[in-house]
């Protein structure tokens, strides 16, 4: 059996996405203390790049040392009182964690839900805002579990207009598509480093904008979580520099390097490369007859969900593309357990040549299984769509 210093994988799931060497190469550059004035130096250098991906000029712009998950437990502590009322938008899985978070925080929540593989119309947000006022409404921009994607400007202007903060998952979507935290007036966002930005997963970068600073500072009580406490990890990012924890320093050094990756490609183009890739891949997978979860015009470039077809087994299937290719999808959660596949186009794995070897073992493991489809149709219509301009 491989161990994991030999094994090497051609990562096409929900997360984690492939790695770049130059990240892996930062990775494993020496540590040194995390109050070292060179180390200090690189997150203020994370926290300009994190601006740029996140197009924001907010200066409470950081990485929190943990995963994805530890982004949204932040955000929702830090601007959540018990008692407060929070809204919440559940069209999958994370919207659900979403939720829960706020819950274990005290909060008043109430949850408004569609069904899977939808997006949100603006009206249903302010119908439930009339119906009941909100402190923070949370919403997931990009689905994990259903690859749907939700607008969200018109939905922000709803959300302010009733007087409350906007709270955004942007776990699977940052450095993916545009996330225009500024634009769409965004008062917190979080992330995950190993999705679309193709570092390790380990750190969660996170925006908060100047109102959701203001309400953390008139807090009434202390912040749930001290790990978590914006207003003490603040006085670390400041000039300040106040030791509040011993930062990952390697995992810096990686996410520092994985951003470089994102302004050298330039983000216009980093989004233009996503959705070429997953047009070419639905191109596809059409022609054998796969359809995609997400209702038409809201599926995701770097997450594509699709339907399990008649006659494939969902554990079979993956296990054989996993041990004869060496690649890794995913199957589906919650709801689309055993029904569907989710095909990652992350990052550093968002390539044709990806598209095109997971279409052709795709096609070999539908065939062992006697599934029918017209052979060669998946590669055939892929290389019609490459050659689209």
């Amino acid at each position: 059996m491989n161990t994991p210093n030999t094994l090497k994988r051609v990562l096409m799931g929900p997360g984690p996405s492939d790695v770049d060497p130059r990240v892996l190469e930062a990775l494993s550059r020496p540590t040194i203390g995390h109050l070292d004035p060179a180390f200090l130096d690189v997150l203020n250098e994370i926290r300009e790049l994190l601006q740029y991906t996140f197009q924001t000029r907010n200066e409470m712009t950081f990485a929190v040392s943990g995963t994805g998950s530890a982004g949204m437990e932040t955000c929702v502590v830090n601007l959540i009182e018990p008692g407060d009322s929070m809204l919440v938008c559940v069209n999958g899985v994370f919207g659900k964690r979403m939720a829960d978070v706020a819950e274990r925080c005290g909060a008043d929540t109430s949850t408004i839900e569609i069904d899977w593989g939808k997006a949100f119309a603006p009206e249903q947000i302010a119908d439930a805002l009339e119906k009941k006022p909100a402190k923070v409404v949370g919403i997931v921009h990009a689905e994990t579990s259903t690859g749907v994607c939700q607008p969200l400007e018109e939905i922000s202007r709803i959300v302010h207009d009733n007087g409350a903060l906007l709270l955004v998952d942007a776990v699977t979507s940052l450095g993916g598509m545009n996330v225009d935290v500024d634009g769409w007036q965004i008062d917190a966002c979080y992330s995950g480093t190993q999705k679309c930005l193709s570092c390790p997963p380990g750190l969660a970068p996170v925006t908060f904008s100047d109102a959701a600073l203001g309400v953390i500072e008139n807090r009434k009580v202390k912040v749930q979580s001290w790990y978590l406490d914006v207003s003490m990890i603040r006085r670390y990012w400041s000039s300040e520099r106040l030791y509040h924890h011993t930062a990952p320093v390697n995992m810096n050094y990686a996410l520092l390097e994985a951003l470089k990756l994102v302004t050298e490609e330039g983000l216009e183009q980093r989004w233009a490369r996503h959705v070429t890739n997953h047009k070419i891949l639905k191109a596809g997978l059409s022609a054998i007859g796969i359809e995609y979860v997400p209702e038409p015009g809201y599926e995701l470039p770097m997450l594509n969900a699709v339907f399990i077809p008649a006659g494939a087994d969902d554990v079979t299937v993956r296990k054989q593309l996993l041990n004869e290719f060496n690649i890794e999808i995913g199957g589906g959660l919650g709801a689309f357990k055993g029904k569907a596949w989710r095909i990652g186009l992350m990052g550093t794995a968002s390539t044709l040549s990806n598209v095109m070897l997971f279409l052709s073992a795709l096609e070999k493991c539908l065939t062992d299984r006697r599934v029918k489809f017209e052979q060669g149709a998946s590669i055939a219509a892929a290389i019609e769509q490459a050659g689209v301009k």
